[in-house]
């Protein structure tokens, strides 16, 4: 979902829409951001853009992989639009006002400035489901799996409130609902990538193509899908070798993890996860790091510091011969 797709739908699409297109390509880029970091230190760690996956050389996969991609990108549009909307960045909208005034629980009321995730949501549905031109059952998959990453940005958010009353007592809260961070949408959608739900289909009915028939044992199938799960169609693939047709990169030349402080168990695993199991060896490199130090504060007001330059040894996968 880069600049220039956003930008040749909007072309054809409604002049109104044209005010959300750097948001939406900016959730999108954020989206692929926040796979990056969950996946980054796994074989397979996201296409370098949301579009890339599902259209890449005319190939549509539906792995788990694909699942997380089309969510977290979903998501991150509709982020980035609920955001901008209610910092004014928008004339057609601004905050969630609608259940101001109403008695929230008790000691507490709404007010204040709500996240408004309703635009956010529907402007969200506009540019990204768009997208999605098929008519089978990938296509529908990949609807599915937008959808659930909105849910999640839903779910995920927070009640922040304010104390009112004599000398701050709070004998009365005025609250309103607000975003989560991002990082907790993409954890939440990385626990759901951990229990995605493979879709076993019925392949003698599917292989009447776009038949009522085979619309009938997709729909049988979606039915014991909850809405928020996200769901896959086939395996995945060998991530540890190159696939240029499929765009994977393999893990040749990734870095890995072996010596540093407050490492996890997974990271601590990385070289042999990324290097051994998929056939390399791991290989040191000293990298100079130049860096500010011995930073000094100077009357008035300025900071004034050092360069230093350290050796640092870092872990690449490479070939064994």
């Amino acid at each position: 979902l880069c600049f220039r797709s956003v930008n040749n739908f909007l072309m054809t699409g409604p002049k109104a829409y044209l005010t959300f297109s750097s948001s939406v390509a900016a959730g999108a880029h954020s989206g692929m951001e926040e796979c990056k970091f969950q996946f980054g230190w796994e074989r397979w760690n996201c296409p370098e853009s949301a579009l890339q996956l599902s259209t890449h050389n005319r190939l549509r996969s539906a792995t788990r992989e694909t699942s997380f991609v089309h969510a977290i990108s979903s998501a991150g549009v509709m982020y980035t639009l609920t955001r901008n909307c209610s910092l004014g960045d928008f004339e057609s909208c601004g905050c969630d006002d609608s259940r101001n005034g109403r008695v929230g629980g008790r000691g507490w009321v709404w007010g204040g400035c709500s996240d408004n995730v309703e635009f956010g949501e529907k402007v969200s549905k506009l540019f990204v489901d768009a997208l999605e031109t098929g008519h089978d059952t990938r296509a529908l998959i990949n609807l599915h799996n937008n959808e659930v990453g909105r849910l999640v940005m839903k779910d995920t958010m927070k009640r922040a409130c304010k104390c009112h009353g004599v000398s701050g007592s709070c004998s009365i809260q005025t609250c309103w609902l607000q975003l989560a961070e991002f990082r907790e949408i993409g954890n939440y959608l990385k626990i759901k990538y951990d229990q995605a739900h493979k879709l076993e289909m019925d392949k003698r009915r599917m292989r009447a193509g776009n038949s009522a028939d085979s619309r009938g044992a997709t729909a049988e199938t979606f039915h014991h899908i909850h809405a928020s799960e996200l769901v896959f169609l086939e395996d995945s693939p060998d991530y540890c070798t190159r696939n240029a047709s499929l765009g994977h990169h393999g893990t040749e030349g990734r870095e890995c993890l072996q010596t540093g402080k407050n490492l996890s168990q997974w990271e601590k695993r990385s070289c042999r996860r990324l290097c051994t199991e998929c056939g390399l060896r791991v290989e040191e490199r000293r990298t100079e790091v130049v860096a500010s130090c011995n930073c000094k504060f100077h009357w008035c007001c300025a900071v004034r510091c050092e360069q230093c330059r350290t050796l640092v040894a870092k872990h690449f996968c490479t070939r064994r011969d």
